[in-house]
């Protein structure tokens, strides 16, 4: 397993061992050892899988508290996935880093407890999963607007397929700092 860095620290991206012959491939989606050997020593405590076509855009989300860390990749498909760093007093506030994760080149996001997370599937449809260190605690949850011009992510699409929550959340700048994750803090 492979590990690199992004501009954000602690959001890493993965490329696990795949073994491929004639019938297909094996390889493991997550083994605690190896991946705390990695430095990603965590406990998960909830999986969610979602389904989307092609243009579906779902972020950016964050839930605070209870902060949810998450391991993220793709089943089947291909998806633009997307971290935004909003811990309160972070150096890298309001910043975002982004990864190609398909069912072919097998990659892993880690995205911690304090970033805003998305994707925008840009396959006919993809299978996603991802891996959460807390469980969903809907009075928690909150949402950033998926085109904040003050973030300014590079989207890969400009017509996405929005449900209704997320196409009404607002911008970075409009959250209440004592709403958003806090740098220094517990993270897990």
């Amino acid at each position: 397993m492979k590990v690199f860095e992004t501009k954000l620290s602690g959001v890493v991206i993965i490329e696990p061992r795949v073994f491929g012959d004639s019938r297909g491939y094996f390889m493991e989606t997550w083994n605690q050892s190896n991946y705390a050997q990695a430095g990603l020593n965590t406990s998960f405590v909830q999986d969610n899988l979602s389904f989307s076509s092609r243009r579906v855009l779902r972020g950016l989300h964050f839930q605070n508290p209870n902060g949810q860390g998450k391991l993220v990749y793709v089943l089947q498909g291909e998806v633009f996935d997307v971290a935004v760093d909003i811990r309160a007093g972070s150096p890298t506030f309001g910043q975002w880093t982004s990864v190609i994760l398909s069912d072919r080149n097998h990659r892993q996001l880690y995205i911690p407890v304090g970033f805003a997370h998305g994707f925008c599937v840009i396959s006919e449809t993809a299978l996603f999963a991802y891996k959460c260190t807390d469980l969903y605690n809907p009075g928690a949850e909150g949402g950033i607007k998926w085109d904040d011009p003050d973030i300014g992510i590079d989207w890969p699409i400009s017509t996405p397929i929005l449900s209704e929550k997320d196409s009404v959340y607002p911008k970075l700048g409009d959250i209440p700092i004592e709403r958003l994750p806090q740098f220094g803090g517990l993270l897990k």
